[in-house]
Order: structure tokens, then sequence, then C-alpha cells
């Protein structure tokens, strides 16, 4: 299936069961919002999580694209993405979460055609707050799936307050031979779709609420399903990511891990800039800036002289109409190559202010707060310039 196919199935098959489309939103969220970014398919809706009658009704479906940067140290495997797409589907105070999992179960194995046998859930085996989710154990063994049990793997919230709730996960196998183990022992089980019971409103004393709604929020990567559905070995493999890994690599002859983090990054800056957000010191422009320098400081890890000056327009503009951007591809073209230039002169001047430092003796935490505040050197970009000189 193309990424086109899988949406497509996805949505009809909500919509056929009574879910309303919504349209996605950009990766900004609503002014009011303090997160600098929508993290998950659920972060539009939460006002409606939390009780407000959303005018759709109450079951509804979408496609989402998200940013996260707390998985921004695993980007280079197999599976991470910074910016990825998530189909989701909602049950605001409407069907329960025994029914979301019959529902999943039936389009992974009848809509997508994967193989019942290569599927393993997790699901919240209790805290000392809430007991175990028998609900969802007992409905995946109805179904013959095999479970395995967690505490804080199996537990959704948005950040340390805010709605949250136990959930399930599905894994699909990866591997060539048959499945085994189970997924908090095998890394090939990956997880494709979390069924999230929103039930609570955790407040700042850690103390859990019941919502008067409870809700069921499900979450699927498509570039993860994509990768299932077309027995790829990475996300990477995927339309979405491949104009960017045939021209890096064919330009640059980068490979393994240094070639995904440079193709997830510089497709990540592009949506960012896509939405509206230029290179900054703080907030929003912060981590696009931050994103940029990453991608720059493993390309020139084996050869100084590489520049993005070099990379055509095809990758940009393939990836500006996958995400439905609207901006001449130029623009993230031309924010690239002018942090680029900054970049290099904030190296040429950052080896010698390090160099200088470097001879005093070791670096302490007051010394790193002064090379940031007075010379604009993060501590990972003095750490850099320390190994580089080593």
């Amino acid at each position: 299936m193309t990424p086109e196919q899988i949406v497509q199935t996805f949505v009809d098959y909500f919509r056929e069961r009574g879910h309303a489309l919504v349209p996605g939103s950009s990766l900004l969220p609503p002014p009011d919002d303090p997160v600098l970014f929508t993290t998950s398919g659920m972060h539009p809706l939460t006002p409606y999580l939390l009780g407000r009658p959303h005018p759709l009704g109450t079951r509804l479906v979408n496609v989402q694209r998200c940013l996260r940067t707390t998985d921004l140290d695993e980007v280079g495997d197999n599976t991470h993405l910074t910016v990825f797409e998530m189909l989701g589907s909602w049950s605001l105070d409407d069907y329960d979460s025994p029914q979301s999992l019959r529902w999943g179960y039936q389009l992974l194995r009848e809509g997508f055609g994967v193989d019942p046998g290569r599927l393993h859930a997790t699901v919240f085996g209790g805290d000392d707050q809430v007991g175990p989710d028998r609900a969802s154990i007992d409905t995946w063994g109805e179904l013959g799936v095999p479970v395995e049990l967690t505490r804080d793997e199996n537990w959704w919230s948005n950040g340390p307050t805010g709605p949250c709730g136990p959930d399930s996960e599905i894994f699909v196998w990866t591997g060539d031979d048959p499945p085994q183990g189970t997924p908090g022992t095998d890394d090939r089980w990956m997880e494709v779709w979390n069924h999230v019971q929103m039930r609570y409103q955790r407040h700042d004393d850690g103390s859990l609420e019941p919502l008067p709604r409870p809700s069921v929020d499900t979450g699927m990567g498509l570039e993860r399903m994509e990768m299932v559905l077309r027995g790829n070995r990475s996300v990477f493999e995927g339309d979405g990511l491949d104009p960017w890994v045939r021209t890096v690599s064919g330009l640059w002859g980068l490979e393994g891990e240094p070639l995904r983090q440079v193709c997830d990054h510089l497709r990540a800056g592009v949506v960012v800039v896509g939405d509206g957000v230029r290179p900054s010191n703080t907030g929003r422009g912060y981590v696009l800036r931050r994103l940029i320098r990453r991608l720059l400081t493993t390309l020139w890890r084996g050869d100084s002289s590489r520049s993005l000056v070099d990379l055509p327009s095809e990758p940009y503009e393939r990836t500006l109409d996958r995400f439905g951007q609207r901006i001449d591809p130029g623009q993230p073209r031309e924010v690239f190559l002018d942090e680029q230039r900054r970049f290099r002169e904030l190296l040429r001047r950052g080896r010698r202010v390090v160099s200088r430092w470097r001879s005093r003796g070791a670096l302490t935490d007051r010394d790193y707060h002064y090379l940031h505040d007075t010379h604009g050197l993060p501590r990972e970009l003095v750490d850099g310039l320390l190994a580089e000189a080593d």
C-alpha cells in the first residue's frame, strides 16, 4: 500500500463506523497552549477529551502531523522520526476500550492484511494508584493476541499534568524468523498503534481525578504502518523519506545512522519551516535551529566542505507536497543556507574560544554557562569542539 492508500483505508474504516473526519492542523498549537509543537494526534482535541462537546460528534477520525524532540537521540535507528504523521480515532464518552481494541484488530487483520500471528499487545499492569487494565487483558485473550504487562510503558500522558490513563499498545513482528519473545525483550517487535483510555485528570500534586466523560484515543504511525505493509527494513525506505535518502546518499555517500539522521532532520526542518517557523535562539525557532545544526554537525563530520547548497529541489518539493504546505520550495532552502552560513561562522569563532578555555583545564558547569551566555555556544556544541580537538 502507498501512504495515501493506508490513510484512505484507515479513514474509510472508521467513517463506516460513524466517525466524522476532523481536518488535520499544523505543527503549531493554539496561541494559549504552552507546548511548542503538536506532539500527538490528540493534542488539538484536548479540550474535548476534558469534556467539551465536539461540534462533529462523539466519534472522530483524522490524520495529524506531529513533532517530537523527546526521542531525538533515538532518531537514526530504523523506526524513530522527528516529524511523522499520526492516524487517529476517538470515542468521546461513546464506545469503550474493548470495542476500540476489537475494531483495531479487525482493521489490522482484514483491512491491512496483517497476519495475526505477527501481533503482540502490551497492557497496563497496575501501580499504586490504578489497578491492572483487566478489560484490555480479557479482550486480547478473547482475540488470541499474546499480552505483556508493563507499568510505565503503558500509562499515557501528555505531560506531568492533564488528561491521562492506561493504554494498550499493538506491536507487529518485523523479524525474518518466526516471532519470539515479547516487545519488552526483543526490539524486532515494533509498536504501530496505541489505544489510550483517557480516564483521569492528573493534578499538580500527582493525584488522579476521574474524568466526567472518559474517552478512547488511538494513534497509528503512518510511516511505521507503511514499513510493515511493504516489508521494508526501516521507515526510511518509505515514500516520505526515500527522496531524501536517495539524494543525500548520492551526494555525500553517507550510510547507516548518519544518513538516517541527516535525512530525518532535513525533512523535519522543511515541515517546520513550511508551518511558518524560522530559526531563533528561543522557543520553536530554537528547535528548528538545533535540528539544522545537528544535521550539519553529522554532515561535516567526515568532510567539512559538504554544503546544503548542493541539494536539488526535488526532496524539498516532495516533502512540502506530502504535508500539503503551499509555500515556495525556495523558502526552506534559503532558511537552511542562511543557518549553514551562521553555523560555520559560529564554529570558526567557537574553536578559538574553546581552545583558550581548554588551556586552563577541564571545563566546569560555570564555564559552560559562560560560554553559552557570552559566546552563544551551547554545551553540546562545546563538547563537540572539545572532542574534535582531542
